[in-house]
């Protein structure tokens, strides 16, 4: 099917649309910047394509069976100042819905596929998102909508709520829900027993668990052999003793994880939560915006992104070994293996000893990987764009793997 891309940016909608085998016939994005990423992306030769969406009459626009639109969030973000449509940016949403007004019912879309924070379902005692529906059911569609979290598809945490509209009387099928295929029985909220201790005539304690399964929850043991067990069935080192050598049996529970179980360095990175800080290990995110804040939290992202804003506001965890100077001045010089004689003391290096980890900002190029823009992408982006625009343009995307689940699934009756 054809399809518009209205508040383009970079080209995250097209890119999942096309991947789905649609075709774009042309775009609207004001921000000069994101036109430049967007050219250099995309084939926009002979392509329809305007500036300013507010300017734009219905005459102009070249047919298409979906329009696409993200609508700008800032009105309506937890970030922002909670103005809703009120606000001048996300009232956008209405001089979209205006363009349709002004086409004959033959002319169109069929399908109407929207994007915004999730907020937007509860901005203003959910008022708004009330006011949306009352829209879209004025100018003709049907809508459902659903909240997609990209860390299904990227190392991201991202909730965004979509919403579908179908034009009534062109019997379009319906999207939503969307579930990963094969999905395990552990993503079904359900605790799968291969032994049921209170069945069998003992405790609820002698319960072997699937690892498919959701775990029980814990609770106080008296004691008296009641208490659970972990099946230990070797151990590997040549004494055949000590714990690092164990191996357990995957039908028992699983023994506490110390220090001497692989579980490596931490940071502590200050939250305002009742223990006052949170762990990030190695591969762990950290936002890294406002590191002093008393009322933050969730600022470590547990081997995934948090979710992604217009600034650089986030870095890994990663192993390093000087503890001040990061990357090498002279030829010759490298990192120090544990063990090694340090370097010649001098007046102006400073030496110390390997702690383990440090942060490090996150690149443009895998911001834009945390959105499913593929590397060519982001190779010509990055030809006619600063690195501060590059972060920019990935923060206000969509995630292209997403858009894609869901332009598989646009289809007639």
């Amino acid at each position: 099917m054809k399809f518009l891309d209205l508040f383009a940016g970079i080209g995250g909608f097209r890119l999942g649309m096309e991947q789905a085998g649609h075709e774009c016939v042309g775009y609207v994005e004001w921000d000069k910047f994101a036109r430049l990423s967007y050219q250099e992306i995309h084939n926009t030769k002979g392509e329809w394509t305007a500036h300013d969406i507010t300017t734009v009459r219905a005459s102009d626009i070249p047919r298409a069976n979906i329009w696409c639109f993200g609508f700008p969030c800032q009105d309506i973000s937890v970030a922002g100042k909670q103005k809703g449509f009120t606000g001048n940016r996300s009232s956008l949403f209405f001089t979209v819905t205006r363009l349709i007004r002004d086409l004959e019912e033959e002319n169109r879309p069929e399908f109407l596929l929207i994007e915004n924070v999730k907020n937007l379902l509860s901005i203003n005692g959910g008022w708004d998102f009330a006011k949306l529906q009352i829209e879209l059911d004025e100018i003709g569609y049907d809508c459902e909508w659903d909240v997609l979290n990209s860390k299904e598809v990227v190392p991201q945490n991202r909730e965004r709520v979509f919403i579908v509209g179908h034009f009534r009387g062109k019997r379009t099928r319906k999207v939503f829900p969307i579930e990963r295929e094969n999905r395990s029985t552990s993503e079904t909220n359900e605790i799968v027993r291969l032994f049921n201790g209170r069945q069998e005539g003992t405790y609820g304690s002698q319960d072997i668990l699937s690892p498919d399964g959701i775990s029980t929850a814990l609770n106080t043991m008296s004691g008296g052999g009641r208490e659970p067990k972990i099946a230990v069935m070797g151990n590997i080192n040549p004494s055949g003793k000590g714990i690092n050598g164990n191996v357990y049996s995957s039908e028992g529970i699983s023994p506490t994880i110390n220090t001497n179980k692989g579980e490596g360095a931490k940071i502590a990175i200050r939250e305002a939560t009742k223990k006052g800080y949170s762990e990030a290990t190695v591969g762990d995110s950290v936002n890294i915006s406002q590191p002093n804040s008393k009322t933050r939290r969730g600022r470590v992202g547990k081997q995934c992104a948090n979710t992604l804003e217009t600034g650089l506001n986030q870095g890994v965890v990663v192993p390093v070994i000087t503890p001040d100077r990061m990357n090498k001045r002279q030829n010759g010089r490298r990192f120090k293996e544990n063990g090694d004689p340090a370097f010649t003391l001098n007046t102006q290096d400073r030496h110390g000893i390997y702690d383990g980890l440090r942060i490090r900002k996150l690149t443009p190029r895998e911001c834009w990987r945390l959105q499913g823009f593929p590397d060519w992408a982001f190779d010509k982006a990055q030809e006619v764009n600063s690195n501060s625009q590059l972060y920019k343009q990935a923060g206000n995307s969509v995630t292209v793997p997403v858009i894609y689940e869901i332009a598989k699934r646009f289809k007639f009756n």
